[in-house]
Order: C-alpha cells, then sequence, then structure tokens
C-alpha cells in the first residue's frame, strides 16, 4: 500500500492572520463573538492547529489595544491573564480602525 504523503502547511504571514481575526469579527458584529479555532480553520483549513497559538497571540494583542474583547463564559476577561475556552467579540474601535501588523 502506498502512503499518502502529508503536504507541509502553507506559509501564513502576520497580516493573514490579523486580518482574518478582525474579518471575522467584523462580520460576527459587537453583539456577535467567533472562536479562535474558526479563525485558524478559516486560514488553514487542514493544519488550523498549526497557527491557532498564532490566533490566540495576536487576539491578546487586538484586545489590548482596544481592538477585541476577549470572552471567557461570556464575561470579558483581561487579556493578560485569559486561559481555556474563549471568544472574540470586535469593539467599536475594531469596527471602524485599520490594523497594522507591528501593534
Amino acid at each position: 500500500m502506498a502512503r499518502e504523503i502529508e503536504k507541509k502547511p502553507r506559509r501564513v504571514s502576520d497580516a493573514e492572520v490579523y486580518d482574518t481575526i478582525i474579518g471575522m469579527c467584523r462580520e460576527a458584529g459587537p453583539e456577535g463573538s467567533v472562536r479562535p479555532e474558526d479563525v485558524a480553520r478559516a486560514i488553514l483549513p487542514e493544519h488550523w492547529r498549526t497557527v491557532l497559538k498564532r490566533v490566540r497571540l495576536f487576539s491578546k494583542k487586538l484586545a489590548q489595544n482596544g481592538r477585541l474583547t476577549i470572552l471567557r463564559k461570556g464575561q470579558p476577561a483581561d487579556p493578560d491573564e485569559f486561559k481555556g475556552l474563549i471568544r472574540l467579540q470586535i469593539t467599536e474601535r475594531g469596527m471602524v480602525d485599520e490594523v497594522e501588523e507591528s501593534e
């Protein structure tokens, strides 16, 4: 039996991660939220786990800059202290601000 050769995941830029987080959160709106896992799957469906840590890290940065709220059990969580299952919610600032990679 021939073994299938597993393809390496493609490289994902920081800009793509930021843009996908903000885009999906904006689409969900200020009353909705998205899971980091869903953002990672949108970026790299077959290898989403390889980008999940970056999605969570960049979400933390966006929350520290006031563009996102990190929700834990439906309540806002401190971006410097959260762990476990979370959801991401866009803020009013996040709806209008442009995101720069360097932030």
